[in-house]
């Protein structure tokens, strides 16, 4: 029975709706030794922020029960490099290319968004709104439901691409956040973001990250994130990419009947480095052995 995998993502047509989550994947080279890249939905670029950004200080990964904490500090070469060295690979994929970008002002994300037009193999912008305002006290600002409504307008005023936004789940309604950005011009909402947590060494009394707190990914998380893709989904009316804990085909399930349209794999990766090929199989198999010819069969259909 032939399955069709294919999706569109605020406008973008995949042809499955498996990608990898920011930061996990890099720009594919070292996966690209494992796997055919070009047979994944899309391809996600670690963050990129205007300028260098050197990273938090080491150790700043440990791995915890079921999931691992990070706090990598946004590592990268800036934009400059990225445009010249990790982009034309990126390109060679022949598949849809979503920069995720991040700034500490309206107005680096506002540059970026203007500097990307008109770039060859950019499909779509993801804003990775998890990063202090330094103008507003260090806010993060998808804590805050009128800065991420100002960041998303910023991103959408200096930009034609498809907007998706990443939810931090660190707030206490990420459904008052999806409305905010989509009212402000969000095409679509990718969630989740990790959830802020700390690991202690007992043997030394100290937190096992030099940044004493990091991001929560994992399978610990999926509960919470398949929840709030679940909550967001009642929200608002725009493709989500559901994100957290994915190890298999049958986690990424749950996230589209919850009401993901397309699912983004970040931890397994360390794992797995085949994990999303192994996932776009098992949909395609979950899919065939149900009788069902299509994964729009499942997006939202969980019964209540």
């Amino acid at each position: 029975m032939s399955v069709n995998l294919s999706v569109t993502l605020a406008g973008i047509k995949l042809k499955n709706p498996v990608m990898p989550a920011s930061g996990t994947f890099g720009a594919g080279r070292e996966f690209s030794e494992f796997f055919d890249v070009g047979r994944l939905g899309a391809i996600v670029a670690k963050t990129v922020t205007l300028k260098p950004r050197e990273g938090n200080m080491p150790p700043r990964i440990c791995e915890t029960t079921s999931g691992m904490l990070n706090s990598i500090g946004l590592q990268n070469e800036g934009l400059e490099y990225f445009l010249k060295h990790d982009l034309p690979y990126m390109r060679k994929f022949k598949i849809p290319i979503i920069v995720n970008i991040a700034g500490n002002t309206l107005e680096e994300y506002a540059q970026i968004c203007r500097d990307l037009k008109g770039i060859e193999g950019v499909s779509a912008i993801e804003l990775n709104i998890s990063c202090p305002n330094i103008k507003a006290g260090g806010i993060a600002f998808g804590a805050s439901s009128r800065l991420a409504e100002q960041v998303t307008a910023a991103a959408r005023y200096n930009t034609d691409l498809p907007l998706i936004v990443k939810l931090t789940p660190n707030v206490y309604n990420i459904s008052k956040i999806a409305r905010a950005v989509v009212s402000a011009g969000a095409d679509a909402v990718s969630l989740i973001n990790t959830l802020v947590g700390m690991s202690i060494d007992i043997n030394t009394f100290k937190p096992q990250l030099a940044n004493y707190t990091g991001g929560l990914s994992g399978p610990a998380i999926k509960p919470v994130a398949v929840r709030m893709v679940w909550e967001v989904a009642q929200t608002v009316n725009v493709p989500i990419i559901g994100i957290g804990g994915i190890m298999t085909a049958e986690d990424a399930i749950e996230f589209f009947l919850a009401g993901a349209t397309a699912v983004a794999i970040g931890t397994a990766n360390f794992i797995n480095p085949t994990a999303m090929i192994d996932i776009i199989n098992g949909i395609e198999r979950f899919l065939s052995e149900r009788g069902l010819t299509d994964i729009r069969q499942l997006v939202g259909k969980v019964r209540l």
